[in-house]
């Protein structure tokens, strides 16, 4: 098994790949969707996205981000989406998520689910960056996007993963 990344507590220079997930069930391994936002020189320079057939037909969380069986049944697994989509890793120098430590689970267990390693980068979470940086309350993601007047279509992960590399472009600038 590999060792758990690390937690930054602020964002360092460098190359990053914000990503957000969404998911079809309680399971950790039940991604539906994922995108994956790079940033280089704070500049956003690839936004990719991607429905994902998940293990199991029920979904609990339609309600939320509105994707449901018949929108992924014909989709790829999670391990298909994320050999495409791994590339966008390649120099990076940490991974960025809204509340990491549900993404981070959620990447793991399909990485598990599909026996894949997970990538080893350390984690930013822009929850505690927000809070650190501006000293939001609720640091929601969409209190954050509605602070620093980012554009959000919430429970998409492309918009989701947008507005977390803009929140970590933001607190380097701040």
């Amino acid at each position: 098994m590999t060792a758990k990344p690390r937690l930054l507590d602020q964002p360092p220079d460098g190359p990053f790949v914000a990503l957000d997930f969404e998911t079809a069930d309680y399971g950790a391994d039940s991604a539906c969707q994922l995108a994956l936002v790079r940033v280089e020189g704070d500049r956003v320079t690839r936004v990719e996205s991607r429905l994902i057939r998940p293990p199991r037909k029920a979904f609990v969380f339609t309600y939320l981000h509105g994707i449901a069986w018949p929108h992924v049944a014909g989709e790829p697994p999670f391990a298909d989406v994320w050999a495409d989509l791994q590339p966008l890793l390649d120099g990076a120098a940490f991974l960025a998520a809204h509340n990491a430590g549900f993404d981070r689970g959620v990447l793991a267990a399909c990485c598990a689910a599909a026996g894949l390693e997970p990538p080893t980068l350390p984690w930013l979470c822009t929850v505690k960056v927000a809070r650190k940086t501006w000293k939001l309350k609720p640091a929601n993601l969409a209190a954050c996007a509605q602070f620093l007047q980012i554009p959000l279509r919430h429970h998409d992960a492309g918009s989701d993963a947008e507005a977390c590399a803009r929140i970590v472009i933001a607190a380097r600038r701040a």
